[in-house]
């Protein structure tokens, strides 16, 4: 049955092109399909795993089951078969409910005037935000709904990632709470997603989220270089919803007196003109899907 199943994700994999898996092509592939270690990157496994996957020297958890249908865009006939042929349930993908911001959490977010703050779901989703926190970041109503993602903004927006005056030290911390955020949650797709995209399109979070460190979001400090008001230091704490304990409120303050409490105001003051949204504003585009 190993064999059969080496056989069955080798010709799956053979029948994926790179395009339709959203992954670049360099024109030098000897065989079509997908390599080993790229079926791997959209899983979120290490190549080493899945070659033992398919030589039947290794058995798969439920959840890199489904991520390996996801990742090979498997029918629910085939992803039958697959859970079939390893001994496993099939089952159905848990489809979760979209996450709604609560009245009271978006009144609480326009009441902040001289501070930014945004509400992260799950997987870093950004769902709401207040219009000093657009202006500092950017203008998360531009962005689709469903890459409306802060980690993904931090890797794959270059107004965002310029920023942070030591981005590797904060974008790590944001890997290592999404990794965090995966082991509370290992079969969430999205998260699957989101990690096999980030993983095949940036090295860096490639190789951070193999170091396999986890953090929790609780507070902190950011040090940004702001386009229009300069070096801000920022400390952001965490407040969870207690209606939705997968929502998190981030605040950004500075101390009273300080030139970052001043940029602030002056930022909030910059900027206090009309958005596209009551709850959106700021301003960068993200890096193109190639």
């Amino acid at each position: 049955m190993s064999s059969e199943l080496g056989d069955f994700l080798k010709a799956r994999r053979g029948e994926l092109s790179p395009a339709t898996a959203g992954l670049p092509d360099d024109g030098r592939r000897r065989v079509p399909g997908l390599r080993r270690e790229e079926v791997a990157l959209l899983a979120s496994i290490s190549p080493d795993y899945y070659t033992r996957l398919e030589q039947g020297r290794r058995r798969a958890s439920e959840p890199v089951l489904h991520a390996l249908a996801r990742a090979l865009r498997l029918s629910e006939d085939e992803r039958a078969y697959l859970f079939e042929l390893s001994g496993k349930d099939a089952g159905r993908p848990r489809r979760r409910p979209a996450q709604q911001v609560q009245p009271q959490l978006r009144r609480l977010l326009d009441d902040l005037t001289n501070t930014p703050a945004l509400v992260l779901g799950r997987c870093t989703d950004v769902l709401a935000w207040n219009s000093l926190a657009a202006a500092l970041f950017t203008d998360f109503a531009l962005i689709p709904e469903d890459r409306r993602n802060f980690v993904r903004l931090v890797f794959r927006d270059p107004a965002v990632r310029a920023l942070y005056i030591d981005w590797d030290y904060m974008a790590r911390a944001c890997v290592a709470q999404l990794r965090m955020e995966a082991a509370r949650d290992p079969e969430n797709p999205r998260l699957t997603t989101l990690v096999g995209e980030l993983s095949v399109r940036d090295p860096d979070f490639r190789t951070w989220w193999g170091d396999h460190r986890v953090a929790a979001r609780t507070a902190g400090t950011k040090d940004l270089r702001h386009p229009m008001v300069g070096e801000l230091t920022l400390d952001w704490s965490t407040l969870t919803d207690a209606a939705d304990p997968e929502q998190h409120l981030i605040a950004l303050t500075a101390a009273p007196g300080t030139p970052s409490h001043d940029g602030l105001r002056l930022l909030g003051a910059v900027t206090a003109v009309p958005s596209a949204s009551p709850r959106s504003a700021g301003g960068s585009a993200e890096l193109p899907d190639t």
